[in-house]
């Protein structure tokens, strides 16, 4: 049998025939019982629900005659319901669960996130026939505040898969019989906005804003006039728009039709590729598009630039997973390959431009599959000399600029859009040059000639002041013609590129020729220093042949960290590495890169632990690509030793911006380096690998910055005592050596192992002296760690506000330096001060943050201090289903770790109060008894207290409570471990419950009696 309520109250048989009800005090009984929801509800409650002060000669007998009626017609329809209906002493209930109850079915979809599911089961308003009727008045109102939280909830889950059309009329609709909730408003104006319909977002808003003001005397929340005024602006609120496109620095010229293309189909289909040949303009099409559509994506428009990937990497989907993520900002995904990123990108609503997709192209395209089948709003722009061949892929071919005819005339000229580049561009390059009747028809051929392909006409816009246009022409001509039979098999506008090129390179000098083809082996551009020492020449001034290079736009000079970087075009690239291997070089250059990044790793680590920290980790991000190239390309040609030599250098990078999946792999590309597998083992315990354990009884570790690593990684996972050990070894070693550095990292490790001992003492005064040592030697990253510690100690004695300062104080320094993980890691310990001071509203703002950040970088600890302070306020606030589900999760995935977990003892306690409040007492005493044992593990006594505590409100021997209470109090006290109002609550409850078994003085007693006992002697009790 199946109930219905979200519409008319209605019966079903299991075969959806529909039951009849005679009489409407029968069908309000049943009514009665819906709204309980298998609850009990007292006869004396019924009759007052059904006949109010018009009472029946005998309510009682008519209840139960009516009572008899409801179970005659279940029964009638369908054999062996009549059961359902129950009597008790308690009162009569209805045997409902969410399969057969439509109203406890919506709240499971809710739960689970199934948003149109839920709402498909109803049939109109809830109670619809009984509406007027006051015992459904609170469940209808519940149940319609939840239909409309769930359908604003859809609406914007659908406008995040950019569902925008669709969506404007059925919020109108909903918006007409609720038109002052502000949600919907909001929905309903980013829907126009969004969908090209400015003008109607924001007349809805004025809507609103009439409606408040005559109605209710009221302006609109703040929340939407700032909406509104972003949607003037062009510009929404509330997203976290980023950007890294590059700015131009000459207009895109013939291009504004087939902008408005890209965008328009952007808007139909999510994913579109730009294809042509090189030099045609596909990249900078993509730019300009992807920037006038930056309004419509609130979480961003990203660039990412696939050159940096060579196709003979170790790992080419690793590696292009990487770039995605460094674009990102997200510095991390769980795990190698685009799986990693799903977490991160799947409630986006993003636009990514992935360019230069031709040479890594099947690896490109499955990337692009996994992203766009896992994230629902993104969508992505391809560029490439060929289609990517996923269904559903727009592919638009980008045309070459329009060429004048033969016969066109001087005004003509002026229209066609190759005619305005070519002016343009040579008119920059020099200043005399002049579209007239004197070079209109050198000027009219040349574009012809050079089919309009928009690298060429720059290149050759470049060479007027040398050649005059007539010359341009003339050698042009020379050139083709000796190129006729050289390239027969490429298309002609390949043909014409290399032709170009060519042409380009015959006019350099031969000094100008060896730079520009040794740029050729750095990925992604390289600074002035870096072409100096790869490309050295002798005799030669790199850098003014560089800038005779840009200036003929062979080489494209862009900001770095660095200053100036100076990149190829991707053609001209590719044309070098050809002109490399004729003259014999490609080895040799290629083993001068590997060993120049390879030294300028080894230089940068010296400095990412001082005063320049930030400076040079922005300098290690610029240079990634050539890190990767250089590594692959040492291991790949069998140079162990300088790869082990980069990995080395390059650890302590990959851990401060979170790039474990990179250092994974690169790591493991070594198996046979020590120094690598130690390093290996640290980045294990850092991502909660199990293997984690057993790659460090493999690893020899001679460098005691390597064996502190692991140390400080592995104390997350719950090895303390194995980590004392390390931890002693290294600062000896740094002792010796007098590493002020390596002494203060250890200070900062111990104390988080002084943290989990709740001893108060060492933790001050390893994290002061830690701090004194970072803040001397000016390591931002290490001033961080210390400085949290010191508010977890602030927190650990009850100086809530200072702790909140000191937290708030890291946030701000690790947003400073780009550190993503620790940038979460304080939001976490905010959130868990946030509890502490009973502000809870606040610490699940601060959890979520942390949670998010925490998934986007797949640091398991940091994820687990997150989830640990939404389990904590969802159990503080009530919501004892959510919590029990948060933190039996937590349960699950720490007991799957083959060493001891350090949050496990805590949350255990929380899921055992929480199933305290449910009514499990066993099962509470099971997980408290848990949590006992593993803080006496690690000398916790602090988390030995809350576990005696908790086990006082799940025994059923009250004068034991009362001990254990006594117990932990005393312990307390004497340690002085601060009670914060919730666990105080916790106290009290179980306190009262022991009272009022007892008495008070037999519980003042048993208190005293327990205050008396050691903590294992309190334990014992309850054991036995």
């Amino acid at each position: 049998m199946r109930f219905g309520v979200l519409g008319p109250v209605t019966a079903w048989t299991d075969s959806g025939e529909p039951v009849t009800v005679p009489g409407l005090k029968v069908r309000a009984l049943l009514a009665d019982l819906l709204v309980h929801e298998g609850r009990p509800v007292p006869a004396d409650r019924l009759i007052d629900d059904l006949w109010g002060e018009d009472l029946p000669g005998n309510p009682a007998g008519t209840l139960s005659a009516k009572v008899s009626q409801l179970r005659r017609a279940f029964e009638d329809a369908e054999p062996g319901s009549r059961a359902l209906v129950v009597s008790a002493p308690a009162g009569y209930s209805l045997k409902v669960d969410s399969g057969s109850y439509d109203a406890l079915g919506f709240a499971a979809h809710l739960e689970h996130g199934r948003l149109e599911e839920a709402l498909a089961l109803w049939r109109g308003p809830a109670y619809a026939d009984f509406a007027d009727e006051a015992f459904v008045e609170t469940a209808v109102a519940r149940l319609s505040e939840q239909r409309l939280t769930a359908t604003e909830e859809y609406f914007d889950a659908r406008l995040a898969r950019g569902d925008h059309n669709a969506v404007i009329s059925e919020v109108a609709d909903v918006l007409a019989e609720h038109p002052l909730r502000e949600r919907l408003r909001s929905s309903h104006m980013k829907a126009l906005y969004r969908a090209g319909r400015q003008g109607e977002a924001l007349e809805s808003y004025e809507q609103l804003r009439t409606l408040l003001a005559d109605e209710l005397g009221l302006d609109p929340t703040p929340e939407l006039v700032e909406l509104q005024q972003s949607i003037l602006t062009q510009e929404l609120p509330g997203a976290r728009r980023r950007s890294n496109l590059p700015s131009q620095l000459t207009e895109l010229v013939g291009r504004s039709q087939a902008i408005t293309d890209v965008q328009s189909r952007l808007y139909v289909d999510r994913l579109v590729t730009l294809t042509g040949p090189g030099g045609v303009g596909k990249t900078r099409l993509a730019l300009a598009a992807a920037d006038g559509l930056a309004s419509r994506f609130p979480d961003g428009v990203i660039l990412v630039e696939l050159a940096a990937v060579a196709p003979e990497a170790l790992d080419v989907a690793g590696s292009l997973a990487d770039a995605v993520q460094a674009a990102l900002d997200l510095r991390d995904s769980a795990g190698a390959g685009s799986g990693g990123l799903v977490s991160a990108l799947s409630s986006l609503e993003l636009l990514l431009v992935l360019d230069n997709c031709e040479h890594v192209i099947e690896a490109a395209a499955a990337l692009a599959d996994d992203l766009l089948a896992a994230a629902p709003g993104l969508r992505v722009l391809a560029t490439s000399r060929e289609p990517l061949g996923l269904t559903g892929e727009a592919v638009w071919s980008v045309p070459p600029l329009e060429v004048p005819a033969i016969t066109a005339a001087l005004p003509d000229l002026e229209d066609s859009s190759a005619v305005q580049l070519f002016v343009a561009r040579a008119a920059a390059a020099d200043r005399g040059f002049a579209l007239d009747e004197e070079s209109a028809t050198a000027v009219s051929v040349l574009c012809r000639r050079l089919d309009g392909i928009p690298l060429a006409l720059e290149l050759a816009a470049t060479r007027v002041r040398a050649l005059g246009v007539q010359g341009l022409v003339a050698r042009l001509d020379d050139r083709f013609r000796l190129l006729a039979t050289g390239h027969r098999g490429a298309a002609p506008r390949q043909q014409t590129l290399m032709a170009m090129i060519d042409w380009s390179w015959d006019l350099l000098s031969s000094s100008e020729q060896a730079v520009l083809r040794r740029l050729a082996v750095h990925t992604d551009g390289c600074t002035a220093d870096a072409a100096e020492q790869v490309s050295c020449e002798d005799g030669v001034d790199v850098l003014d042949v560089l800038m005779r290079l840009v200036d003929r736009s062979l080489v494209v000079s862009v900001h770095g960290a660095d200053g100036p970087r100076y990149r190829l075009l991707e053609s001209v690239a590719a044309y070098c590495v050809d002109k490399l291997r004729e003259a014999d070089e490609l080895e040799l250059v290629r083993q001068r890169h590997q060993l120049y990044y390879t030294e300028f790793a080894e230089t940068a680590r010296a400095y990412l632990t001082g005063p320049e920290q930030s400076k040079w980790l922005q300098r290690l991000d610029d240079e990634a690509g050539n890190l990767r190239t250089a590594l692959d390309g040492a291991v790949a040609g069998g140079d162990l030793e300088l790869a082990e030599r980069l990995v080395d250098a390059l650890a302590w990078y990959w851990f401060l911006r979170g790039r474990f999946a990179e250092a994974r792999r690169s790591l493991e590309a070594l198996p046979s380096s020590a120094k690598a597998i130690a390093w290996l083992a640290g980045f294990l315990y850092a991502q909660g690998d199990p293997s984690a354990a057993a790659v460090r009884e493999r690893a020899t570790v001679t460098d005691p910055r390597v064996e502190w690593f692991i140390a400080f990684t592995a104390s997350d996972s719950g090895d303390l005592a194995a980590c004392a050990v390390m931890l002693d070894h290294a600062l000896s070693a740094f002792e010796a050596s007098g590493d002020q550095w390596g002494i203060a990292a250890v200070l900062t490790a111990r104390a988080v192992h002084a943290h989990v001992r709740v001893d108060l003492e060492a933790l001050e005064r390893d994290a002061v002296e830690s701090a004194r040592l970072f803040r001397l030697l000016g390591d931002r990253w290490g001033l961080l760690q210390a400085t949290g510690w010191l508010g977890a100690l602030a927190e650990l004695k009850g100086d809530f506000d200072e702790a909140a300062r000191l937290h708030t104080e890291g946030l701000e320094m690790a947003e400073a330096l780009d550190l993503w993980l620790e940038v979460a890691g304080e939001l976490g310990w905010l959130g868990w001060t946030a509890l502490r001071q009973g502000e809870y509203g606040r610490a699940k703002a601060f959890g979520e943050r942390a949670l998010r950040l925490a998934t986007e970088q797949g640091h398991r600890a940091t994820q687990a201090l997150a989830e640990l302070v939404l389990g904590f306020a969802d159990r503080r606030t009530g919501e004892l289903e959510a919590a029990e589900k948060r933190l039996q999760g937590m349960v699950d995935a720490a007991r799957k770790q083959d060493e001891p977990v350090l949050y496990l003892s805590i949350v255990l306690q929380e899921l055992g109060y929480t199933v305290e409040l449910q009514g499990d007492l066993v099962r509470a005493r099971e997980l408290h008894a848990e949590a006992y044992r593993i803080s006496r593990e690690f000398e916790s006594r602090r988390g030995m207290c809350w576990a005696l505590e908790g086990l006082a409100g799940a025994v059923d021997d009250k004068a034991v409570a009362a001990r254990l209470l006594g117990v932990a109090a005393a312990v307390r006290g004497a340690e002085g471990h601060v009670v914060s109002a919730g666990e105080q609550a916790d106290i009290d409850r179980a306190a009262d419950a022991a009272r009022a078994v007892l008495g008070g003085d037999a519980f003042e007693a048993q208190y005293e009696a327990g205050g008396r006992l050691e903590l294992d002697e309190a334990f014992a009790e309850v054991r036995s």
